[in-house]
């Protein structure tokens, strides 16, 4: 029998409702909206619950004298994490009237990149990154590029531009390989001004209303469960995951989960938002049936 060619388009274009109707708790900020889209295309009933906000430090002296310093020839290795963090910096930096020294700065010295988001800053500065992180784009993929630097990390003045929560560990593996290491902060992460919607995602999931939650950085996981903490249900919230579908977009997320007591049932096959929700409402129903059976 012949297909119509409409029906035939829409065949082409269907796109698989995965979720089937399940509600999927997202703690995304600054994309939520986008997230939520994404959610309700795969067939789940997105409940999003923002779980921090991003606060520049306006006057970022630390992150002046690291400029002048660069300029001053006092840095050979400048480490940029996070796309929104080198802006920022730049941001503080071009106030002070040192935007075109610093970005000549850079040129002169090695720079890498915490994976394509700060990469991509580079390029539009014009600055070569001698090592970019591969796939899945954490500090330890990070670090084992960084040893292949002829030379090594031996006596090297390395500036590490973080992202909001300092990472202790990737510091003091640089400094253990010989490194002089300094922290650049360039802004910090807070709880957002309204609570609400993250302390009834605390109710939801302990009320079992909950059936997937996505999680996309571990700052979320960390503020989740120091609010948690602030309403005494922390042991009430880490029982709840046991019996819902826990997604986590990579390496550093999965870590700050499991640092918290919960399994991590998922990583997508890349660390990008849109592959995380296709993957995981591709196997909501199968992952949902093996913890129901459990």
């Amino acid at each position: 029998m012949m297909m119509h060619p409409a029906n035939s388009a829409r065949e082409t274009h269907r796109v698989p409702k995965g979720f089937d109707g399940r509600r999927v708790l997202s703690l995304e900020s600054r994309r939520s909206a986008e997230l939520a889209r994404l959610i309700e295309t795969y067939g789940g009933v997105p409940f999003s619950a923002p779980a921090m906000r991003e606060l520049p430090f306006t006057e970022n002296e630390d992150a002046l004298r690291f400029a002048r310093d660069l300029i001053a020839g006092c840095i050979d290795l400048v480490i940029f994490l996070t796309g929104t963090g080198a802006r920022t910096l730049f941001k503080v930096i071009a106030e002070a009237q040192l935007g075109e020294d610093f970005l000549q700065a850079l040129r002169n010295v090695k720079v890498a990149a915490r994976g394509p988001k700060p990469q991509a800053v580079l390029r539009e500065w014009s600055v070569p990154a001698a090592v970019v992180a591969p796939e899945p784009c954490t500090w330890r993929e990070l670090l084992c590029s960084l040893e292949q630097i002829p030379g090594g990390l031996l006596g090297q003045r390395v500036a590490v531009q973080e992202y909001g929560a300092s990472n202790p560990e990737f510091l003091e593996a640089l400094k253990e390989r010989g490194a002089s290491v300094r922290a650049v902060a360039i802004y910090q992460w807070a709880l957002p001004e309204n609570t609400g919607p993250l302390r009834d995602a605390i109710a939801s999931m302990i009320k079992g209303e909950v059936d997937a939650a996505l999680f996309t950085t571990g700052i979320q996981v960390a503020h989740l469960f120091q609010l948690a903490d602030e309403l005494g249900r922390r042991d009430q919230l880490r029982i709840a995951f046991t019996n819902v579908m826990v997604a986590s977009i990579g390496p550093s997320t999965s870590e700050a989960l499991l640092n918290v007591g919960i399994h991590v049932d998922l990583e997508p096959t890349h660390p990008k938002m849109g592959v995380l929700v296709k993957e995981a409402a591709e196997r909501s129903a199968e992952i949902l049936a093996f913890k129901a059976g459990n």
